[in-house]
């Protein structure tokens, strides 16, 4: 095992008075952000250091739920993505040579490190992309976490993984994540990734870039060798600049539709493998003899969860003719319940939509539901003057025609159709571009069996919702991409045998 090597991170962090200045008056809970030290400047990680970017420009990223500036971060092009593709390139001739055990233990490391410092990674998470500090803290830090030592486990066992197949890694990969779970979508691309010998060349969304940037403080802190993980922040052309490059062998990308077809079009004709996770747009199925009660708490939970701002999102809700009336009544009144504002309070349940620009989209789908004619509820709740809210929205009487039946939104959007059989609810469910996940809500095992066969969805929940493991594949079908993450099935986007 090489030696640890020495702290070089710059010191010149604003102090915690500086951090609980961006909240004023916001948090409610003043020792969540104790002995946070964020930096005002923020620059990229190539070779092992924070350098600054080729052409010294930088761009304010900020906190959603106050609209206020929280750093500056630097603002890579097509020369710092070439710079930090050539340090990968030269640190996969000794990394993809290192023993599987010794990359199994830099994995581990980081996975640790990440642990301690979890409190850290959740309130950044949380000043960064608006979701709950709850959530942050339950949810994506402790999984990220786990999807390192979970890959970590793998690395010397590649062998058994592939039988008598001889696995061997692709090169240089190039990540590009999105703004919606920053620091979980660099764990389920890194980690196994270096657990099969590659290297990687990271792109975070320019909204949330801050939790990836401390992931590369404590990948310098843990001894991984230079080069072996770059971290390049920046824009649309940064990303592009990536795909295109040609000493990078691989992508993996996790973002919007249009940006995936792009992608697929860019790589066509060469020898890069990729895999893409994008849109979605899920069926929530809801049987006349589903526990009620929980399959209510299920629906919340598939479709409000980090402010609907997520690709497999249950977003479409079909609940069985006979019922309906009953459930609706019940997730009304549940969602009276939940309390929009501060992404801090532990207590919150809706914080932050991640962007002026993604609100706006919100906010025009949800007056286009209204034009469509479908019959709209939001519960009477307070939202903050303050940063980006809105409210839980319910729309019933939708139909398979309606856009907001058939578009991705990513918010807290929810549409309601019914259903009298399984024959048509399945025909409904499938009637739709995407094809990432579902939920089936029934006390009968043969309806769900029947049901999973016949969705075409990647994941299907079964009397659950958004259940996560590591040791579980993700990936979906037609225009929510191909490829899977996690799992042994995620080890072998990054092998060639």
């Amino acid at each position: 095992m090489a030696t640890t090597k020495k702290n070089n991170i710059k010191k010149s962090t604003t102090s915690v008075s500086s951090v609980k200045s961006v909240f004023q008056n916001y948090a409610p809970a003043p020792e969540s952000i104790d002995h946070i030290q964020l930096k005002s400047q923020y620059d990229l990680f190539i070779n092992g250091k924070f350098v600054k970017p080729l052409s010294n420009e930088y761009y304010d990223t900020i906190n959603p739920a106050t609209g206020k500036k929280i750093a500056s971060v630097a603002k890579g092009n097509e020369k710092d993505i070439d710079a930090a593709v050539k340090a990968a390139n030269k640190a996969f001739e000794s990394w993809s040579k290192t023993e599987p055990k010794e990359r199994a233990k830099y994995i581990y490391r980081i996975a640790r490190m990440i642990q301690e410092r979890a409190r850290e990674f959740a309130v950044i998470e949380t000043m960064n992309g608006g979701k709950s500090i709850r959530e942050s803290r339950d949810i994506d830090v402790p999984l990220a976490a786990n999807h390192f030592f979970y890959y970590a486990g793998w690395a010397d066992k590649l062998e058994y993984a592939f039988p008598n197949r001889n696995p061997k890694p692709i090169g240089v990969t190039g990540q590009i994540i999105p703004w919606n779970f920053p620091l979980l979508m660099a764990a389920w691309k890194l980690a196994p990734a270096l657990a099969t010998g590659n290297t990687i060349v990271l792109k975070p969304a320019e909204s949330t870039p801050l939790t990836a940037l401390k992931l590369a403080e404590i990948i310098q802190e843990s001894g991984l060798p230079d080069g072996v993980v770059n971290i390049v922040t920046g824009f649309g052309d940064c990303g592009s600049a990536l795909v295109n490059h040609p000493q990078v062998n691989k992508i993996a990308f996790t973002g919007s539709t249009p940006v995936g077809k792009y992608i697929q079009k860019a790589i066509a004709g060469t020898n890069k493998k990729a895999t893409l996770e994008l849109g979605g747009k899920a069926a929530n199925i809801i049987f006349d003899d589903a526990p009620i009660d929980q399959a209510v708490e299920g629906i919340v939970n598939g479709i409000f969860f980090n402010q609907g701002h997520v690709c497999c999102a249950g977003s479409r809700l079909f609940i069985q003719e006979n019922i309906a009336e009953k459930v609706i009544k019940k997730l009304k009144d549940r969602m009276r319940t939940l309390i929009v504002g501060d992404p801090m309070d532990k207590n919150t349940d809706i914080g932050a939509i991640n962007s002026k620009e993604q609100l706006e989209k919100i906010n025009h789908y949800i007056k286009l539901g209204q034009k469509e004619g479908a019959e709209i509820f939001q519960p009477e709740c307070s939202v903050p003057a303050n940063g980006f809210f809105c409210k839980p929205t319910l729309f019933i009487g939708t139909s398979q025609s309606h856009r907001i039946v058939q578009e991705e939104i990513f918010g807290p959007v929810l549409t309601i159709q019914t259903f009298r059989t399984i024959e048509e609810v399945i025909e409904k469910a499938n009637n739709i571009p995407y094809g990432l996940s579902a939920g089936v809500w029934t006390d009968k095992g043969s309806k769900i069996f029947n049901l999973t066969s016949k969705l075409r969805a990647g994941v299907i929940w079964a009397n659950t919702y958004n259940k996560f493991d590591p040791t579980s594949p993700f990936g979906g079908y037609k225009e929510s991409g191909f490829g899977r993450e996690g799992g042994v099935h995620g080890l072998l986007p990054y092998v060639k045998f």
